[in-house]
């Protein structure tokens, strides 16, 4: 299951956010969402864990939680279609 995880602390690195999410089941892959022009963390990534029940397990309890002083919002990802990329481009 892909989870998007928000809110994220700017200095924290994909390995630490990994192992905050491995003590609920196996991680997949980790990525932290960077400007592509400073290079720095725009507060939000992608965890993807390998069992269903597991991701539930961990959108549940760290949602909210506190880390390195912020609040995480954890939610299970959605796909983006064509139209949401149309929609915000029309926004800024």
């Amino acid at each position: 299951m892909n989870i998007y995880v928000g809110n994220l602390p700017y200095g924290i690195s994909e390995d630490e956010l990994k192992g905050i999410f491995e003590e609920y089941g196996s991680v997949s892959n980790v990525k932290i969402i960077s400007d592509k022009y400073s290079g720095k963390s725009k507060g939000f990534g992608f965890v993807d864990m390998v069992n269903d029940e597991e991701a539930k397990e961990a959108i549940n309890d760290l949602n909210g939680t506190e880390v390195k002083g912020r609040n995480l919002k954890v939610n299970e990802a959605r796909e983006t279609t064509p139209d949401d990329r149309r929609k915000f481009r029309s926004e800024r």
